[in-house]
């Protein structure tokens, strides 16, 4: 059958990422206490399309990738995006693996159990001199009291739920455990999925005893990052929800250095 798209084009004009989006697939990934966790992705999958070919072969894609299940995770990305370049004939190659992760959380008075979801992304490129570039990202809901409504405020203080987005580059393996740790602390409270009466006074009381802006957020995360010699460059983000304004309040720091892809 005719190839159509390895025909050349008039154009003369390369493409930087040419591949697919959103294909859900069943991936593992590591799991700090269980070793392994299964759970559903959605990839990105892309490589460069020089200026002679009309097209890329849109299948393989999903062939190459079929031959690294169940397991995609950092260890296998760098990997996975060589074979990329090789099977479609790229010189540059790129991915972005999103997932839900699932963590078990007991309340923290009465202990009951729940899980506690995340939405974490791996996202992988190789350039066409084979240097690779892996960014960790974990998003993480947390709860946040207001310090100048507490400040100015005769009784209580509003509050709100917000999301913290966290990205990293590291020089060895990160635990998105710990990611989704070091931002938890740095809130007024932690989110839970369930809460009884006596951890609803927990949370309460303590979000109450520990007031912070989104400002306050990103700086005591990024301020325990740069203390991580293990970490090379972050970006942290901070929204919350506002309970009282229409609109969302928002904080974001990018520091260290990126690779020259």
């Amino acid at each position: 059958m005719k190839d159509i798209q390895n025909q050349h084009d008039y154009r003369n004009i390369p493409i930087d990422k040419v591949g697919i989006k959103n294909l859900k697939y069943p991936i593992t990934v590591l799991d700090r206490k269980n070793k392994l966790q299964h759970t559903v992705a959605s990839i990105n999958m892309y490589v460069d399309l020089p200026h002679r070919y009309k097209g890329t072969h849109m299948s393989r894609f999903v062939e190459m990738l079929h031959l690294f299940r169940p397991e995609v995770s950092l260890k296998k990305i760098s990997v996975i995006l060589e074979e990329m370049k090789k099977y479609l004939n790229a010189a540059s190659a790129n991915i972005e693996v999103t997932f839900p992760y699932f963590i078990e959380k007991k309340s923290p008075v009465s202990n009951s159990p729940g899980f506690m979801d995340y939405v974490c992304r791996i996202i992988g490129s190789s350039n066409p001199d084979g240097k690779i570039d892996l960014v960790s990202e974990v998003i993480v809901p947390v709860s946040s009291v207001c310090p100048c409504s507490k400040e100015i405020s005769d009784a209580g203080a509003h509050n709100q739920r917000g999301r913290v987005q966290l990205s990293t580059r590291f020089k060895k393996f990160i635990w998105i455990e710990d990611m989704i740790e070091l931002v938890e602390k740095s809130a007024s409270c932690e989110v839970y999925s369930i809460l009884k009466r006596a951890d609803e006074k927990y949370v309460t009381e303590k979000g109450f005893s520990n007031p912070k802006f989104v400002e306050d957020i990103v700086r005591d995360i990024a301020e325990e990052l740069k203390k991580d010699s293990n970490i090379t460059w972050f970006s942290v983000s901070a929204e919350n929800f506002e309970s009282i304004h229409n609109h969302s309040a928002y904080a974001s720091i990018t520091e260290g250095q990126q690779p020259h892809l």
